[in-house]
């Protein structure tokens, strides 16, 4: 009797164990259903859109710039733990940028000229 209880107990553990861990592998984490933030930043001479705003955005999801530029530059996102920098060219670019981690404020600007495009507010 009591090796029947134990093969049952193991069959249910081993049942429960196997369950948790496929149901937890198509989840990585917090905003991962959510739809890529696409944003448009277009550069034309010294001038460029957006400039200076706020842009939401949630934690954990995932970020796209899409740049138009008359000339190359260069794009800074200060993030933590990791800040990205980005080179684009005279043309269309585009960038999968990391997603926040945690409500913050995330400052990006243009090296190129001097300037904060926009903040990132995650919430």
């Amino acid at each position: 009797m009591r090796r029947l209880v134990a093969a049952v107990t193991v069959a249910l553990v081993a049942a429960l164990t196997l369950g948790a861990c496929g149901s937890s592998s198509g989840s990585s984490g917090a905003g991962t259903d959510e739809p890529t933030k696409v944003i448009d930043i277009t550069f034309k001479g010294s001038d460029v859109t957006p400039n200076g705003t706020d842009i939401d955005v949630k934690v954990g999801q995932p970020i796209e710039f899409d740049v138009s530029a008359d000339k190359p530059g260069e794009i800074h996102v200060h993030s933590s733990p990791t800040e990205q920098e980005f080179e684009y060219r005279a043309g269309s670019s585009t960038f999968q940028v990391n997603p926040v981690p945690a409500p913050t404020r995330v400052t990006v600007e243009s090296h190129t000229l001097g300037k904060v495009l926009f903040i990132l507010v995650a919430r």
